[in-house]
């Protein structure tokens, strides 16, 4: 991934090769093993949460599973081979090291982007088209979707076997092999401006249009109702109580709040797409352009880092931004030791949320889109109502965050 140059495009003569600096790889080796490190763990805490968690497997977050398996994969095939390219300044892995570690980088490059796009999708059908959503943003839908996904950046990063092979660059005092691209450079620049466009270009002018028409009605204009709710308060008239009418106001208070969270996050998730990985794609569309490539070590290092922060910070943000991820990594955390659990609040509103999932999935197997905080209604818990004077004040109960 951080090749610029082939062998056809050097002179035989490449002059004396100079190794890196004892502080540059302690200094590239150690950020890149950190970054690697705590993004893989992260990485895994989420699909982990997600798996194990009922209430957790949503369409969205099956999306969010499927950019982290990706992330996984660019950390994994692009990030450790970057450690020891650091400390070596050779590679070490053979051919079908190259080959097969080429393929699974830009298939972790290409399948991040195609699922930004998709939870980007998803998520401008769930808030703009809620009633086209509750067909379309669906759990079987979303892992059909990933699954093309997957299909098709595999097939579609098959060519890299046939564009890479490991190189012998023979210098004055020594030889050196690098896994590079064994066509000349007007055939692989065409390849490159492809993805640029395609991977990068696309998905971030998209999300820009969608995220846009998405603030337009979150933080613009009302929220759309309820079809169901309309429906019913349009058959009560002037009978409906005030006790219903102040749940639906409670309800969709927490709607509105809910949803501009999940929003934020997902977009925070596209900025930091978009920024870090900028100085990589530019430098690669700037030295297609260029007879000598620009190949500064400390810029190349600030690239590589970008990349692989990229795919190390999303869990952050997610720990950050989300109640409920945040809750369900402090439960995988904690997870085996003794004197844990939630407070009684937060095992109700669990339960709750786990009998809903269930009726959902035996019928009509779509799962809510939104990652909200769960609240208990007179209705759930009719015992309870006694001890609830204001069912406005009294009738949520939320996670604790102790």
């Amino acid at each position: 991934m951080e090749n610029f140059t082939t062998a056809q495009d050097m002179n035989m003569t490449l002059g004396t090769w100079m190794d890196h600096s004892i502080h540059y790889k302690v200094i590239s080796s150690l950020l890149l093993f950190v970054i690697c490190a705590l993004g893989i763990v992260g990485n895994v805490m989420v699909i982990l949460v997600v798996l194990t968690t009922k209430h957790m497997r949503t369409p969205t977050n099956c999306y969010l599973v499927s950019l982290a398996v990706a992330d996984l994969m660019v950390l994994t095939a692009a990030g450790l081979p970057s450690i020891t390219d650091s400390i070596f300044g050779s590679w070490v892995f053979g051919h079908y090291g190259c080959l097969s570690i080429t393929y699974f980088q830009y298939l972790g490059i290409n399948a991040s982007s195609c699922s930004i796009t998709a939870f980007t999708i998803e998520r401008y059908i769930a808030i703009c088209h809620p009633i086209k959503a509750q067909f379309l943003c669906t759990l079987s839908r979303a892992k059909k979707i990933i699954l093309f996904v997957w299909v098709f950046t595999s097939v579609y990063c098959v060519m890299w076997f046939y564009l890479s092979d490991i190189q012998e660059l023979v210098y004055d005092n020594i030889t050196i092999v690098t896994c590079g691209y064994k066509v000349p450079r007007q055939f692989y620049l065409p390849i490159y401006f492809f993805d640029f466009g395609i991977f990068f270009v696309l998905p971030l002018l998209l999300s820009a249009i969608l995220y846009g028409l998405i603030a337009r009605i979150l933080f613009l204009n009302p929220l759309p109702s309820d079809p169901k709710e309309k429906k019913k308060n349009g058959h009560s008239g002037a009978a409906v109580s005030k006790a219903p009418s102040c749940k639906n106001t409670r309800h969709s208070s927490s709607t509105a709040t809910s949803r501009r969270q999940v929003t934020k996050m997902l977009a925070v998730v596209v900025i930091l797409f978009a920024m870090l990985w900028m100085p990589y794609r530019t430098l690669v569309v700037v030295n297609s352009l260029l007879d000598q490539p620009y190949l500064d070590s400390w810029f190349l290092l600030f690239c590589r880092t970008c990349i692989y922060l990229n795919s190390a910070i999303n869990p952050v943000i997610y720990n950050a931004m989300s109640q409920k991820f945040r809750a369900a990594f402090r439960k995988i955390c904690r997870c085996g030791r003794k004197g844990s659990e939630k407070p009684a609040a937060y095992s109700v509103a669990l339960t709750y949320s786990a009998v809903k999932d269930t009726s959902m999935v035996e019928s009509t197997d779509h799962f809510t889109t939104e990652l909200e905080e769960l609240t208990v209604t007179d209705e759930l818990l009719p015992e309870k109502k006694m001890m609830f004077q204001d069912p406005c004040v009294y009738g949520r109960v939320t996670f604790s965050d102790a």
